[in-house]
């Protein structure tokens, strides 16, 4: 779920680095305040398909994924968290693809379709290395620079694309606003009221986690839908859609070593080093961003004054009313959508 841990810890950016945000954020969040253009009206979970599912080979994976919309469109990349899937975004692609977008919907990895292409390979979470898929995946798909956006653990990774590559995305949205962390910062305690939010991240640091997980991953899976958006009222088939992706063989193990990596409790791969020592100063966010949350989440999330800093082009952000949780994407489609359509105008 959304990393608060930071919210915490995150406090020793340089100064300089404060200021230019906090001077380009006072300048540029007003102009992006009002959206330059609107998706159709759309009724949530009306679409419940994509296309057939493509298959490409990228970087360590072959990747499964949904697209929509023309070729040759601008485009976006929309990914997914835990415990969700690429149905989060099965209102969203048809509006941005009726919009002109290429849209590209990929299962992170120990997700849906998506195989690791060794049986060797390391089954790594650390966030940087899910990252590292997505770029894989745009050279793979011939794709220079793309919007990206997400929430969850695909926000996380869209904030870590355009932290260690900025040069790829054109522009960003992100649920929860910033969520780079660290190891260092995941091992500081935090106040219990907030280590209670992260009970399950405890649970996995177990074995008797990881085996519970594995063999209630669907139920699970459903009690954190509930408590991280309580006034969501799904049904059975919406969750059962996306229930189906994590029967992927490698879930259990990328989910399990992605919360112990957190809490400096397992190690990742020496290849990401490098990668990490950047993320572990708090890099500010440089490209057009937009970020979203909605007014009912019941995930752990910083609050929005706490990064807006953090970004120092142009930006804004947006809390979406009338109960809408963690699963933004899903849970309010029209909004997401909107928010992807106004900051690629104004990148």
């Amino acid at each position: 779920m959304s990393d608060n841990i930071n919210r915490e810890r995150r406090r020793f950016f340089g100064g300089a680095a404060m200021t230019l945000a906090a001077a380009q954020f006072s300048l540029t969040a007003a102009a992006v305040a009002k959206p330059a253009k609107s998706a159709a009206p759309i009724k949530t979970g009306t679409n419940t398909s994509f296309a057939p599912l493509k298959q490409i080979e990228a970087g360590l994976l072959s990747i499964g994924y949904a697209e929509a919309g023309p070729a040759d469109g601008p485009p976006v990349i929309l990914l997914h968290g835990w415990p969700y899937d690429i149905y989060a975004f099965a209102d969203v692609a048809p509006l941005l693809a009726a919009a002109g977008h290429r849209v590209i919907v990929p299962y992170l990895r120990g997700y849906g379709t998506t195989r690791f292409l060794s049986e060797a390979t390391m089954r790594n979470g650390q966030p940087s290395a899910i990252a590292a898929d997505i770029v894989a995946l745009m050279d793979a798909l011939k794709i220079d620079k793309a919007t990206i956006a997400g929430f969850d653990w695909g926000a996380r990774t869209a904030n870590i694309i355009a932290a260690l590559w900025p040069e790829r995305v054109k522009a960003m949205v992100s649920v929860s606003g910033y969520l780079i962390g660290s190891q260092q910062a995941g091992k500081m305690p935090l106040p219990p009221k907030a280590e209670l939010q992260w009970w399950y991240q405890f649970y996995f640091a177990t074995e008797r986690g990881r085996e519970g997980y594995d063999k209630y991953r669907h139920d699970f899976s459903k009690l954190i839908w509930q408590l991280a958006s309580p006034q969501w009222h799904f049904d059975d088939a919406t969750f059962e859609r996306s229930a189906a992706a994590f029967d992927n063989p490698d879930h259990v193990a990328i989910v399990v070593h992605n919360y112990r990596w957190r809490l400096g409790l397992a190690d990742g791969e020496s290849k990401y080093d490098a990668y990490e020592a950047r993320l572990a100063q708090a890099p500010v966010i440089a490209v057009p961003t937009i970020t979203m949350e909605g007014d009912a989440n019941g995930a752990p999330h910083p609050e929005p004054s706490a990064y807006a800093k953090k970004f120092s082009g142009r930006y804004s952000h947006r809390t979406i009313k009338g109960g809408i949780g963690h699963n933004l994407p899903q849970e309010a489609p029209k909004a997401f959508a909107d928010a992807v359509l106004d900051i690629m105008s104004e990148a």
